[in-house]
């Protein structure tokens, strides 16, 4: 494994095999979920309380924990302080390929939360203007994998760059600020770079963002099983309600993040789809795609097998039918 792709996430333990009928070793107490900006029903699941309804009864408690970006949310996993994390599809199979013992199991939006991005006045036009550039970018998260796919399409590496490790919205400060020369950006604080800022998408390639999706650790999966097919079918429920209510849905957005009602319509009208939920064949290729990709581009050993990690991330059997 390159050492490039043991920096992309921290390296977790050995994968255990799930059976759907194991049984808790122990009582469960608490759900630990996390909620992020770029996933908008979780911050409608949150608002509305609707886990804590769900498991009130049981006496079972929900702990939520913000996620900054797929890396935040991988590496919260792997450490073992949250059971459920919103990351992009393929941010979830580097992990798994890099050992952390995750489950892919949920699709809570279809994005294009992220293209590469230059300031108003800048003279990048094109992938190939970021040679010799400085790069604001956060490992370990879709806009990484996107940038470096769009690198590799220009004949570059990250070798012919200077990627500035950064969190997201760092990365927007680094750009408006002229510290940085492009940044791969990420909604919503793209879309504000874009509103307020006049920063300009200069590469945009929707297909290549890879869905958003929810993950939860192989133990907990393992020794609960029914309480993650409970957790799924309560966030159908705020997906459901996202779609049909968008007022609310950027009421609630509006009010976690205090951006104007124009960044939070862009980021949510133009660039953000809620009717999947279910991880199929369109989820699959998009994400071994992205995979196969970095493979090409030396940033995944040329020795993993990188669709069979994939079928061993992917549990499409956990969410329940819905109507």
């Amino acid at each position: 494994m390159t050492g490039i792709t043991r920096r992309f996430l921290l390296a977790g333990a050995v994968a255990l095999a799930v059976t759907p009928t194991a049984k808790a070793a122990n009582p469960l107490k608490e759900i630990r979920i996390d909620w992020a900006t770029y996933n908008p029903v979780s911050m409608v699941l949150k608002q509305k309380g609707l886990l804590e309804k769900e498991f009130a009864k049981d006496g079972i408690t929900v702990t939520w924990v913000q996620s900054a970006g797929s890396n935040k949310a991988l590496e919260f996993l792997n450490a073992g302080s949250i059971d459920f994390g919103s990351t992009a599809g393929s941010a979830a199979l580097v992990a798994r390929i890099n050992g952390n013992p995750i489950k892919s199991i949920y699709v809570y939006s279809r994005p294009e939360w992220t293209a590469l991005v230059a300031s108003k006045d800048s003279r990048i036009a094109g992938v190939a203007d970021l040679k010799g550039k400085r790069v604001a970018v956060t490992r370990g998260t879709d806009p990484h994998i996107f940038l470096v796919r769009a690198l590799l399409g220009a004949g570059l590496t990250e070798k012919d760059i200077t990627p500035v490790l950064l969190q997201h919205a760092d990365g927007k400060t680094a750009l408006i600020r002229g510290d940085v020369d492009a940044w791969a950006g990420l909604d919503p604080m793209m879309a504000q770079a874009e509103v307020e800022e006049g920063a300009k998408l200069f590469y945009r390639k929707a297909d290549a963002n890879t869905w958003g999706i929810l993950n939860v650790r192989e133990q907990f999966l393992k020794d609960h099983p029914d309480a993650v097919r409970r957790v799924l079918a309560v966030y159908e429920e705020a997906r459901k309600y996202s779609l049909a209510n968008y007022d609310e849905l950027k009421k609630t957005l509006i009010a976690v993040t205090k951006l104007p009602e124009a960044v939070v319509d862009k980021q949510l009208k133009e660039r953000t789809e809620l009717t999947h939920s279910r991880i199929g064949a369109p989820q699959r290729e998009s994400i071994l795609a992205a995979g196969l990709a970095l493979q090409q581009a030396g940033v995944v050993d040329a020795k993993v097998d990188v669709k069979a990690t994939l079928d061993a991330l992917i549990d499409d059997q956990v969410l329940l039918p819905t109507n």
